[in-house]
């Protein structure tokens, strides 16, 4: 069958080259070349790259608008999108014969936006997957064609969740592409309650979850403030931003106030306890291991990795000694 993909970013690549393994792909859509690198050299996409070594048709419009003809001429079954980048529009949606397939790094309805991993982190969930649904004009709103669910690891964070995913997709996208060319298109809708006849032929009514949001990480959303962040939010946050931006707390050591960057903490054992008395923002304890453990909101949290501004990563101790900070010094706020 023809198709056409929709990508940009490298989460993408892995994408373009099952569908170009399995289908005839007549069209690669991304985003226009952009400066990239120290040097800001304008530079293709990683989607675009691959394509062109393969030896695919590439167009990278301003306004996807702008190729409608391309589009039409290509006279694609289907499409497929990873990450492209623009919202398109229904006359779009509506160009190859079945639609376009999206795939989504969450369990649709919930966490629908730009950010599905980091807000699922954010969130705690103990559960993930990936959703292959038909795009329509609302965000993330279209039926659901397919999903694949995982568990998501206490040591996981946006970084490898992110691998999990992407290698869990591609899974998705190859059944995805099998029910297609048996002619098997399922359309779920993601906010109706489904009833699924019983043997006694009552019917089995299945709540579907309401729709929850990821928009793109604001610089706010990075700031953690030990005043107010419990120890499991403060914990969540630094997983859900280990792709970067990276979590920042403010410290202020010898009257002069920085930021710091959180790459890794991790939560008190249950057989410790955490000091009730102890203002928030103080040091605890710092640890033979390179952890020190800091009081939050709630409890504590031990600080693992460190960056500091201009500086590359270290153990949270090297840093605290370094700047001659022993525990019940209050530094974090």
């Amino acid at each position: 069958m023809k198709t056409i993909f929709f990508g940009t970013p490298e989460v993408a690549v892995p994408y373009l080259e099952i569908l170009n393994r399995y289908t005839e792909v007549v069209l690669v859509v991304t985003q226009p070349d952009r400066p990239r690198g120290r040097g800001m050299v304008i530079t293709p996409c990683p989607v675009k790259e691959t394509a062109l070594k393969m030896g695919l048709k590439v167009l990278s419009p301003e306004k996807i608008t702008d190729i409608e003809a391309d589009l039409k001429a290509a006279g694609a079954d289907y499409g497929i999108a990873v990450a492209y980048g623009q919202i398109l529009k229904q006359h779009i949606i509506d160009i190859p014969k079945l639609g376009i397939v999206n795939i989504h790094f969450s369990l649709l309805p919930k966490f629908r936006g730009a950010a599905p991993v980091q807000h699922t982190l954010f969130a705690g969930e103990t559960k993930t997957g990936v959703t292959a649904f038909w795009i329509d004009k609302g965000m993330d709103t279209g039926p659901v064609f397919a999903y694949k669910e995982t568990d998501i690891l206490p040591s996981e964070d946006a970084k490898t969740l992110f691998t999990k995913l992407i290698s869990l997709g591609g899974i998705l996208l190859e059944d995805v592409i099998e029910y297609i060319r048996l002619g098997q298109i399922v359309k779920i809708p993601q906010t109706k309650n489904i009833f699924t006849p019983q043997e006694d032929g009552s019917m089995f009514k299945e709540e579907l979850p309401l729709p929850t949001y990821a928009p793109m990480i604001k610089k706010e959303d990075t700031i953690l403030d030990f005043n107010n962040f419990g120890a499991e939010t403060f914990f969540n946050r630094v997983r859900g931003l280990a792709c970067g931006p990276h979590a920042k707390v403010i410290t202020k050591i010898n009257g002069k106030e920085d930021l710091l960057q959180i790459i890794k903490a991790s939560l008190l054992e249950k057989n410790k306890q955490c000091p009730p008395n102890m203002p928030r923002g103080s040091v605890v304890s710092i640890e033979n291991d390179g952890r020190i453990l800091v009081k939050c909101y709630d409890s504590c949290i031990y600080i693992d990795i460190v960056r500091p501004a201009g500086k590359k990563d270290m153990t949270a101790a090297s840093f605290a000694n370094g700047h001659k900070i022993k525990p019940g010094d209050v530094i974090f706020y």
